[in-house]
């Protein structure tokens, strides 16, 4: 079967296509049929080596691409009794390290990272759902907020940013969204109350429409300090991205959300897919053998959901 690999780190040009022996599911795990498979920037973080700079990745020969992945169920292995042959599914590879990722034709993942695809949408949306989804689900978690409370999104109508206002409407939350201008109306349509386009001098803008500053912030936009300025004394920060996190300043509680694939959260966001709450959104599709251009692509900036590609 196909699948693509990196032997040496650099850019979109490194990406290789192997062609490896189809993975057996063992005990408590499945393999799926990949129809698609979304396109994130920690699959060019794995590509270029900085996850392995960063001491996330430790030094192998061979690594696989991709994290997101939407298909069918070919084959269980012994112990699996919630999945079957033909299942619609839609899972997530959470190890970088791995020696076989998403870009293939086939992966094995364990049952418990798994869940049914939603039915209200296509495969292609459905691969963009676990690795921003989740990370959303997750950062949101380590809030620990009451509803009412006010949570400021940078990044918002980002991949995750979107998710996060979303899902953080769902939690009765009153949402404060950061894009750029041309974007208010989609984040607004997301459930964000307060919009704050991008700019200068974020924190004080913030804090004119919220004094004394929001409860928390999820900061996806990989501003810092610019977003910490916007939180009130003793509030919580969430950082999305491997590297210095800000100083904790005035009480504030700086966290990392580092995802976990996790089969039961995977299954309620598909629920809020399915109801409504959740949209899904795919900036353009290639097929496999286009998984540089796709790469590319992603290092250009500027898309509105993610790009996924379609394995035949």
């Amino acid at each position: 079967m196909r699948a693509v690999v990196v032997r040496r780190f650099g850019g979109p040009e490194v990406l290789e296509f192997a062609d490896v022996p189809v993975p057996a599911p063992g005990p408590g795990q499945v393999r799926v049929k990949v129809a698609a498979a979304g396109v994130n920037p920690v699959d060019a973080g794995t590509r270029s080596g900085f996850l392995t700079e960063a001491g996330i990745v430790p030094p192998r020969e061979v690594l696989g691409i991709g994290w997101d992945v939407a298909g069918t169920v070919d084959a269980v292995g012994d112990g699996v009794t919630g999945f079957a042959a033909g299942d619609s599914v839609i899972g997530l590879l959470d190890r970088p390290s791995a020696a076989l990722g998403t870009y293939a034709d086939f992966i094995v993942l364990d049952a418990d990272v798994v869940a049914a695809a939603p039915r209200t949408v296509s495969l292609v949306e459905a691969a963009t759902l676990p690795l921003n989804g989740l990370t959303a689900v997750q950062a949101l978690d380590l809030l620990d907020l009451p509803p009412g409370a006010t949570v400021l999104v940078t990044g918002a109508a980002g991949a995750v940013g979107g998710y996060a206002v979303a899902l953080a409407k769902a939690r009765g939350f009153r949402v404060v969204a950061v894009a750029g201008a041309a974007d208010e109306a989609l984040v607004r349509g997301f459930g964000a109350e307060i919009f704050v386009p991008r700019g200068d001098f974020l924190a004080d803008r913030v804090r004119a429409v919220i004094p004394g500053g929001v409860d928390a912030a999820l900061d996806t936009a990989l501003l810092g300090l610019e977003t910490l300025d916007a939180v009130a004394n003793r509030g919580r920060f969430v950082v999305f991205a491997a590297g210095a996190a800000p100083i904790p300043l005035r009480g504030i509680k700086v966290e990392h959300v580092w995802i976990a694939a996790d089969g039961a959260a995977l299954a309620r966001l598909v629920t809020l897919v399915d109801d409504g709450t959740l949209p899904l959104r795919v900036a353009d599709t290639l097929p496999l053998a286009e998984a540089a251009k796709a790469h590319e692509r992603l290092a250009e900036g500027g898309h509105r959901g993610r790009l996924v590609l379609t394995i035949e």
